[in-house]
């Protein structure tokens, strides 16, 4: 890292790792901002047990489930995040990983939003084989978004279904089949600042494209729902990390945005931001596409001083 050295960046004041941060932005990836939505395709019923999940079938967090939507749905879906302003749309499901007649339809789903609207089709469907990206690949899918969540020390406390090792493999085989790749992670969890250090560091070594930073929302009927989360400071220090870290990569500030940053929503991008969803996460509500829009305008021209 060019800036300062990994040994010494857990220990900056914040004020200062926010200016280097800036900075960062400002040389690594300039005053665009990326805006992006998404639909939840298929809901809940997951047979994976991460603590954080509404929807975990271990669990009893009371979410609406259904199976895969039909691309019609999906393609409208990805109309209306156009016309929020978004630039990408993200197809999730939730599950380890899809059924190939599954994949087919997503598939169809992809070529739709090409041919109808202008925004771009990212995917998070879980962990694929290489004939599944192959078939998303054909229809047009060009970046895959799997996060890796945390570090690989802390990532068994937060789930024992599957191991760390799977998600950064998902993550190393989508990158040999020419994606772009969208990963990062949930702040808030218990993990340490070592973790969240690791957690950059690996996602660097992983050369991902994007990275979504995820602010824990603590939700009735999960193991975390009374977990004390973050703080809007420490946020901010989240999100300055990353941007030292990963200077010329997109950061994104996505769900817990509003619950956790509160007043401090346009600190994040000082320190570093330059992407957020609009109109909602899986789960959870987000704010009005309109209020955010506002921000972003404001944060232009803050920007456009500099």
């Amino acid at each position: 890292m060019n800036i300062i050295g990994t040994e010494n960046i857990l220990s900056l004041p914040l004020t200062d790792l926010v200016l280097l941060a800036n900075e960062a932005r400002r040389s690594g990836v300039g005053n665009h901002i990326e805006i992006c939505g998404i639909i939840n395709a298929k809901s809940g019923a997951c047979g994976e047990d991460c603590k954080f999940c509404a929807q975990s079938a271990h669990y009893s967090a009371r979410i609406h489930e259904y199976p895969l939507k039909d691309k019609e749905e999906i393609i409208a879906a990805a109309g209306t995040a156009e016309g929020n302003g978004a630039a990408r749309f993200g197809i999730v499901t939730s599950g380890k990983r899809l059924m190939r007649e599954e994949v087919k339809v997503i598939a169809g789903a992809i070529k739709g939003i090409r041919k109808k609207t202008g925004v771009l089709p990212c995917a998070s469907l879980g962990a694929l084989d290489e004939e599944s990206f192959g078939m998303l690949k054909d229809a047009g899918l060009s970046r895959y978004h799997h996060n890796i969540e945390t570090s690989e020390r802390f990532y068994p406390a937060i789930v024992s279904t599957h191991d760390h090792s799977e998600r950064v493999s998902t993550v190393r085989t989508a990158k040999k089949m020419g994606f772009e790749v969208c990963s990062g992670g949930i702040f808030g969890m218990g993990e340490t600042w070592q973790d969240r250090l690791d957690m950059a560091l690996l996602l660097k070594e992983l050369e991902v494209d994007s990275v979504p930073l995820n602010f824990l929302v603590p939700i009735k009927g999960t193991p975390l729902e009374d977990a004390s989360g973050i703080s809007p400071l420490d946020a901010v220090r989240v999100v300055a990390l990353f941007r030292v870290m990963l200077a010329d990569k997109t950061i994104k500030v996505v769900a817990g945005r509003e619950t956790v940053l509160k007043d401090f929503q346009g600190l994040m991008y000082t320190a570093g931001a330059n992407g957020m969803m609009v109109g909602g996460y899986l789960t959870v509500a987000g704010r009005s596409p309109k209020e955010d829009h506002v921000l972003i305008g404001e944060i232009q021209r803050l920007w456009s001083e500099e």
